[in-house]
């Protein structure tokens, strides 16, 4: 640790008001010693990562950290706040803040030495002692692993703590070697920080918990929840043993530690490998920083539910249901999309997890599906769908049977949408227990004309028996075929039932509802439509709200018609125009933006002509104010004229590489375009009037040495 922090790296005045001005005030530092190469970048990627999870900590701790291709050496940097600094900690504000930053492909060696320094911030001795540390040398020596020395007489001049002062074997301190790819074994090195005991306590009383922790970057959260974990563990008499799955890879927890356990804890805001280990054992599912901040809450909860369960060490509860406890055929957590979300999430918040797990999974069959089809009419005509079957009538030589292969491949890829849909959100919801009757509500759906409608009627269901089913209590014998026979069997004929004879003929009459609605969209009503749609595509950048109006625009392609291939490409161009708009900016105006945000806008010119709207989001992150305002605009105007030129898609991806696909191209062409110079122009506008309104701030300052005291 001793080589990532220096004196120079710590500054016990940071004199920051806001998280962004901290992080630029310590990442001057950085670049001044050659740790970070470029500042904006670099910036860049700190915000991004904020931007997933604020990382303000209860106890006034801010840790900023991300991966960054801009990193030449794993560094930390320090800083102290008298008036303390808003990182969306619950508590207020911090005032202890520490920026870590890590190489694109740091080895595991760094990531460990970073992790064990996420674990000494839960100790309330070291935070305190970082509170009254007085000198920068003093701070760097005691985050570099070693108590603070006295000070001598020596070190109490004023000019100790000046930079280039330090040790010169602290100044002297070469950049790493360029780091080697990601570790391929999952196992953590020997230098990972305290490495939890996997013997089981001999002691028959202790209740014991397995735990998971897991964040998006895994180099801090990941070790400050475990470490919560098992002090919190320590103080109730609860044996708790920690799996972290952070960036230096994970050590699995034993099988007979596992089998062992009265209950699991999962702290997590990625997906939690290989989950299926703690099936049948009572289960807390949250967030990695509840972990962090209420871990005596999480062990007190998943003791209770123990409890309530009848599940104490040597209980049946060992050898439970692929999902179920004793009894009960618990299930351990709210998703295994991983959905992960803080404690409290409303209904409305799962129903949407649940529904963009059906849609992400729909939308690989739908791209081939939509494409392969497109193709084929491009190839042999709009009266290819009236071909014999391939398998029947295929001429090598002959263009038109070859038409006609790609599209009823096409068509059969698409006879998978709707039972995919309703399959993953019962999988959303249910976990692997809900595929199957998830997958035959969606054929019964697929059958009964329900479309898009009744796929996620239909998967909302399955979801529904299946966890129904889960906590209906069963005799220990047939706990081993619940997940395989009686589960699938049981789900899938109540689901039957309901779509068949119940909800699937009012869905199927509301989807021919709305398919109608759609055929006859003209005029202004598909205009305002258009308008709509283009703000959903560009409000959000890929998030919630994209990906809603996107689902309705695929959902469509299940029963195309003029309306439904009209509302596919307004989507479609709507969602291309924010990074093209932002390339376009940086292109006329350039002044206006960061030397990294240029660098991105030359990728952004590639990425908004494929179609993935998310290459706009690192303007927007470093600019949301601005830079949303105006791509919402834009999209509003492409998503209108879309509609209005009556242009048609029947492919639900590609960008302007299917433009030969699309009806009615030039005038679709326009359409993007006049979008794309609205939202350049509003951004342009906004930033330079925001620059004459703050002279000061006209351009990004070039890296240099700053002293100790900035």
């Amino acid at each position: 640790m001793s080589e990532m922090i220096t004196a120079d790296l710590v500054d016990l005045d940071l004199a920051a008001q806001t998280k962004e001005e901290a992080a630029r005030a310590l990442a001057r530092r950085m670049v001044a010693l050659g740790r970070v190469t470029d500042l904006d970048g670099f910036l860049a990627d700190v915000a991004a990562r904020e931007a997933q999870m604020p990382t303000g900590l209860d106890g006034g701790i801010g840790i900023p950290h991300c991966r960054s291709a801009h990193v030449a050496a794993p560094t930390l940097a320090f800083g102290r706040s008298a008036g303390g600094i808003d990182f969306g900690a619950p508590d207020g504000p911090a005032d202890l803040i520490f920026l870590i930053a890590a190489p694109a492909g740091a080895d595991d060696a760094h990531l460990t030495i970073l992790s064990a320094l996420a674990r000494r911030l839960m100790d309330a001795g070291f935070t305190s002692a970082l509170r009254t540390v007085t000198s920068p040398r003093d701070a760097a020596v005691l985050l570099g692993g070693e108590p603070a020395p006295e000070p001598r007489a020596e070190e109490t001049a004023p000019e100790a703590e000046e930079p280039g002062e330090t040790e010169p074997a602290e100044d002297a301190v070469e950049p790493e070697p360029e780091p080697e790819p990601e570790p391929k074994s999952e196992q953590e090195p020997k230098s990972a920080a305290k490495e939890p005991e996997q013997e089981p306590s001999p002691a028959a009383g202790v209740f014991r918990v397995v735990a998971v922790t897991s964040c998006p970057t895994g180099i801090a959260h990941t070790y400050m929840a475990a470490e919560a974990l098992e002090k919190a563990g320590r103080e109730a008499g609860v044996e708790v043993v920690v799996e972290t799955q952070g960036s230096a890879g994970f050590a699995r927890l034993a099988p007979d530690v596992i089998a062992a356990a009265d209950g699991v804890i999962l702290a997590h805001d990625v997906p939690v490998r290989e989950k299926e280990r703690f099936a049948g054992k009572p289960t807390v599912d949250v967030g990695v920083k509840a972990g962090i901040n209420r871990a005596a809450e999480l062990i007190a909860e998943v003791r209770g539910k123990a409890e309530r369960e009848g599940i104490r060490r040597g209980g049946a509860g060992r050898s439970g249901t692929e999902h179920g406890s004793d009894g009960a055929a618990h299930r351990p957590g709210p998703t295994p999309v991983e959905s992960a979300g803080e404690p409290g999430a409303g209904y409305g918040t799962k129903l949407r997890t649940w529904l963009m797990a059906g849609v992400s999974h729909m939308v690989p069959f739908v791209a081939a599906g939509g494409l392969l089809i497109a193709l084929g009419f491009a190839i042999g005509g709009y009266t290819i769908d009236k071909a014999p079957s391939v398998a029947e009538h295929f001429v090598w030589g002959q263009a038109d049977s070859w038409a006609a292969l790609l599209f009823q491949t096409g068509g059969l890829a698409f006879g998978f949408l709707i039972p995919v849909l309703a399959g993953y959100i019962a999988y959303g919801m249910a976990d692997r227990p809900g595929l199957v009757p998830g997958f035959v509500g969606g054929a019964v759906a697929l059958t009964i004309n329900a479309g898009f409608l009744g796929g996620l009627a239909a998967g909302l269901i399955a979801g529904g028996v299946v966890l129904g089913i889960q906590r209906v209590r069963v005799p220990a014998p047939l706990r081993g075929i619940m997940p395989v026979v009686v589960i699938p069997l049981l789900s899938s004929a109540v689901v039957g039932f309901l779509m068949f004879l119940v909800v699937g003929k009012p869905i199927a009459s509301l989807q021919k509802a709305l398919t109608d609605w759609l055929s006859g969209l003209s005029g202004a009503n598909a205009v305002v439509l258009g308008v709509v749609l283009g703000l959903m595509m560009c409000f959000d950048l890929g998030g919630p709200l994209n990906k809603v109006a996107y689902a309705f625009a695929i959902g469509g392609l299940a029963n195309p018609n003029e309306g439904s291939l009209k509302v596919m490409a307004a989507v479609m161009a709507a969602g291309m125009v924010p990074p093209l708009a932002m390339a376009l900016a940086t292109v006329v105006r350039g002044r206006l933006f960061t030397r990294a945000e240029r660098e991105n806008g030359k990728a952004a010119w590639v990425l908004g002509a494929s179609f993935i709207t998310e290459g706009a989001i690192p303007f927007a992150a470093a600019d949301p104010l601005r830079v949303i305002p105006s791509v919402m605009a834009g999209g509003a105007v492409t998503g209108a004229l879309s509609m209005l030129f009556e242009c048609t898609l029947r492919a639900p991806h590609g960008g302007v590489f299917v433009v030969p696909l699309i009806g009615n191209p030039l005038l679709y062409l326009v359409a993007i375009l006049a979008g794309t110079c609205v939202s350049a122009a509003l951004v342009i506008l906004l930033k330079g009037h925001a620059r004459r309104g703050t002279p000061a701030q006209a351009a990004p300052e070039p890296p240099h040495k700053v002293a100790v005291a900035a």
